[in-house]
């Protein structure tokens, strides 16, 4: 049976995992012989736009229809936090929408001085905006992160294995005794060798 708790903070999480996956879409700037594409631009803008909405939406829904208590404002506040950032990087996503029309106008333009500068400068800001939009997706993701974590701590068992250990993170580990340096050279190599 899945908590009230539990569920607004899987809520929370979708909608982070939701907010790292659109910054994985950005364009990687920097490359002036790869622009990114008007279309994809336009449509990230779109999904960003319905992504706002349901931020928005999430918080209404428990404002509106959840017990007023601390658990339940720290989840309307989580979604709330994060709108800010999200409302920043569509912005800055409308600015690289912007830039594009402007160096597709312009493509004849590219042999005159005062054309190929513009047009620079079209490329400094679109670099610059999909700079913006990474950082406010990161901080959007973050946010939502934290606030999930603050609606429902993560269990000792669940902290251990983020934390790549099988000691619950309240307890600390006994340090483990040194082992002769060619002992921990080739135990160290199986593991590199295993991938990861």
């Amino acid at each position: 049976m899945t908590t009230p708790l539990l569920s607004d903070a899987l809520a929370i999480r979708a909608m982070a995992s939701a907010f790292d996956a659109q910054r994985g879409k950005l364009p990687v700037p920097g490359d002036p012989h790869r622009l990114p594409g008007s279309v994809a631009v336009a449509q990230q803008i779109s999904e960003l736009g319905k992504l706002i909405t349901e931020l928005g939406d999430e918080a209404l829904f428990r404002t509106v229809n959840g017990v007023h208590n601390s658990r339940t404002g720290r989840s309307v506040a989580g979604f709330s936090a994060a709108v800010r950032p999200a409302g920043e990087a569509a912005s800055a996503l409308g600015e690289v929408a912007e830039q594009l029309v402007f160096l597709e106008q312009t493509e004849h333009l590219h042999e005159l001085p005062d054309g190929r500068e513009a047009r620079k400068t079209a490329g400094r800001v679109i670099d610059e905006a999909l700079g913006t939009a990474d950082t406010a997706l990161r901080a959007a993701a973050d946010s939502l992160h934290a606030a999930s974590t603050a609606v429902s701590p993560p269990s000792s068992r669940l902290r251990a294995a983020l934390g790549r250990t099988t000691t619950p993170v309240h307890k600390a580990a006994p340090a483990a005794p040194a082992a002769p340096a060619t002992a921990t050279a080739t135990a160290v190599v199986p593991r590199t060798v295993r991938g990861r």
